[in-house]
């Protein structure tokens, strides 16, 4: 108990730090993977169980768990830009996005209640969106443009095993967001409110959800996983209320995750995942811009949003015993771009369009108390053409590196 609780003290330690922490963009603005060894297999391992933070992935994986606290931080990098061809609403140019590197902790603990059921917690950043565009007279000729947003995740959960074969787990998430916007007084006559389109420094944002998971053995080394995460039921952004649809509202989407691992028997597990994020499903993210941009008609419940689709995604991880210190491991994700070509005017500030992600890392077992996790990402550039009605023919561009080092400790 007392470890439980020395584990707990330190992820609440943590989430001041990881409230001030701007969120990445890889699947939209969802992260591809939740913690060091998740990402490392791209993602992948919603069937399986990898360590404590697996409970992000599936609540359900946390019965096939040691108790154990592991904590591991990313650089996230990446690099963002837009060309604008002029001639329409946004100024003319080809413009980067300053701040290329930030720093994402997450930590979890996982603790045993009986032969059959375990409990644990995990706190970590989702995506998100982050844009600095310096160059004056800046995208909407308002000065510094760009966008902020954190996300952080506080999970607690309950996982039981039904039979010796099947485990189910459940997880109440609860959330904070931060959120900022510079240089959108261009569209101050659109919006319903435009004191509180942009310009007002951090507004905060609370709210809960949750988590549900289910993990099955099948047969001959093969298991099946499956989670659901539900629709995060956010506060508003009062502050923002001008710029969001529905008076700031801006809850985070639901997400389905699905597959299957196999188990060679031999030191090597593959996992296969299917993955669906919800974007369509939030008006403040879905809603397209035009025609919908009208006076007065941001921060309306129909007003416009960036456009964004519900995207699916694809995961294979696969990882390799490789002695009895040292497991290898590498994963590819694909997924769909949710940005459409007609919504790039709104999307210079979440040019979310990245979808491959290339992955690999590994895991040293110190001692059988003490292990080192490593790994890194790599998302090569992707861009997305479009042309307005407002004129403008706009090119969004993005790649990505990631490096991550995490520590876990089994007690």
């Amino acid at each position: 108990m007392k470890k439980a609780l020395y584990g707990c003290a330190a992820g609440v330690t943590a989430v001041a730090v990881l409230a001030c922490v701007p969120a990445q963009a890889t699947e939209g603005y969802f992260t591809h993977g939740i913690g060091g060894v998740n990402k490392s297999m791209a993602g992948a391992g919603v069937a399986t169980g990898f360590d404590a933070m697996s409970q992000a992935t599936n609540p359900a994986a946390l019965t096939s768990i040691d108790p154990q606290f592991t904590a591991d931080i990313s650089i996230f990098s990446p690099r963002r830009e837009y060309t604008a061809a002029g001639g329409g609403f946004v100024v003319p140019g080809n413009v980067e996005s300053d701040r290329n590197y930030f720093f994402i902790p997450a930590l979890a603990g996982a603790y045993e209640i009986d032969p059959v059921s375990s409990y644990g917690w995990a706190f970590y950043g989702n995506g998100g969106m982050n844009t600095t565009y310096d160059d004056p007279p800046g995208a909407f000729a308002g000065g510094k443009t760009g966008v902020d947003l954190a996300q952080a995740f506080l999970q607690l959960t309950y996982a039981r095993d039904l039979t010796p074969g099947i485990s189910v787990g459940v997880s109440p998430i609860f959330a904070a967001q931060r959120f900022k916007a510079l240089g959108l007084g261009a569209f101050g006559p659109f919006s319903s409110d435009s004191t509180k389109l942009t310009n007002n420094g951090y507004d905060y944002s609370y709210g809960f959800g949750g988590k549900v998971g289910v993990q099955a053995d099948l047969t001959a080394g093969f298991r099946f996983g499956a989670s659901y995460q539900t629709r995060m039921y956010m506060s508003e952004f009062d502050d923002y209320a001008g710029l969001f649809a529905e008076q700031g509202d801006f809850d985070i989407p639901a997400a389905l995750q699905a597959g299957f691992s196999w188990d060679s028997g031999s030191g090597i597990t593959v996992a296969l995942d299917y993955k669906r994020i919800f974007y369509g499903e939030i008006d403040s993210i879905a809603n397209t811009m035009l025609p919908a941009l009208a006076p007065g008609s941001l921060g309306t419940d129909t007003g416009p949003g960036f456009g964004w689709d519900t995207i699916d995604s694809y995961k294979l991880g696969i990882e390799w015993e490789a002695s009895p210190t040292i497991k290898v491991r590498a994963g590819i994700g694909l997924n769909d771009n949710p940005i459409p070509a007609s919504e790039v005017t709104f999307n210079i500030l979440a040019p979310g369009v990245q979808e491959q992600h290339y992955t690999a890392g590994l895991t040293w077992q110190i001692n059988p108390n003490h292990a080192l996790v490593a790994g890194v990402m790599y998302s090569p550039s992707n861009s997305i053409t479009g042309t307005t009605a407002f004129g403008d023919t706009i090119t969004l561009e993005m790649w990505q590196f990631e490096s991550t080092i995490g520590w876990t400790w089994t007690f």
